[in-house]
């Protein structure tokens, strides 16, 4: 693998080593290759990691397929893939409903992780998962192309770097805009399911914007704060107010889940691109 990277215009200046330890986050173990290999170029020239750069210099990598394990993915229908910004390190795709981001078993073929395998087998490139969206769940999900940019764009989610805003179509009329704040922990008896539990549970903060009311339904906006599993669907429930459609937390569910992610935002970790995506249709 070969990566040619230019600094942008914005970028202090910083050595070698603290680059590509504290900013790109490459392991320890790749860093030693790197170096042992004579495996760094600044612009065009074999270079010394106490070697300073900054805006506007390229740098290039030449990192071996041997120093990351991947697993092995079976290859699903790339006709199935929905892009919506690819470049050479990151892919966002929009999620149809019903489709899971990842196979839970090595046989499974089915998932969006599948699809993407295929999508960019003639590239010879790999799909690697930064965060999922439930199988029910619709909307845009950021993939990583390749080993080297993963731990970046896993910290930048961390950091809350990358934004996400939800919709959701939910029972009830709300009026207001408000944030709930409840801790999300593992229900007992349904393995499947989480439940608010304020002893044990981990923090969970959700911001709801009320966008229109038809009926006894209301179509709403949610940006997170804290990423838990079902949190925007158990938070809504918590409340009574379930999204329409939930098989989990609505009692009488019916047609799809009404939760779309529906915006995805973050500046790129390499150019300092502002990257902002929406992935349609929504809901209504």
């Amino acid at each position: 693998m070969k990566f040619t990277i230019t600094l942008p215009e914005t970028h202090l200046p910083i050595t070698i080593r603290e680059l590509l330890e504290k900013e790109w986050l490459v392991p320890r173990k790749v860093r030693h290759f790197l170096r042992m290999r004579k495996n760094v170029w600044l612009n065009g020239d074999a270079a010394m990691f106490h070697q300073e750069v900054s805006a506007g210099d390229t740098l290039t990598l030449i990192l071996e397929e041997e120093d990351y394990t991947y697993q092995e993915i079976m290859l699903g229908d790339k006709s199935l893939v929905q892009p919506l910004f690819e470049d050479e390190h990151l892919l966002i795709v929009n999620k149809p409903a019903g489709m899971k981001t990842h196979p839970n078993q090595p046989d499974e073929t089915d998932t969006l992780l599948n699809h993407l395998a295929a999508y960019l087998f003639e590239k010879e490139q790999r799909p690697y998962v930064i965060h999922r969206l439930d199988k029910e769940t619709s909307g845009a999900i950021l993939f990583a192309k390749n080993p080297f940019v993963l731990p970046i764009l896993g910290r930048l989610l961390e950091q809350k770097q990358i934004g996400r805003r939800y919709q959701a179509v939910v029972q009830g009329a709300l009026t207001k805009d408000f944030t709930i704040n409840k801790k999300i922990g593992r229900d007992r008896h349904d393995r499947r399911k989480r439940v608010i539990d304020e002893k044990n549970g981990q923090t969970a903060i959700t911001h709801v914007t009320s966008h229109k009311v038809v009926g006894n339904q209301t179509e709403i906006y949610c940006v997170l704060d804290t990423g838990r599993t079902h949190q925007i669907r158990v938070h809504l429930s918590s409340i009574g107010h379930p999204i329409i459609g939930d098989p989990l937390y609505q009692n009488k569910s019916t047609g799809r889940l009404m939760l779309h992610a529906a915006e995805l935002h973050l500046s790129h970790p390499f150019t300092q691109e502002k990257i902002s995506v929406r992935a349609l249709p929504g809901l209504w």
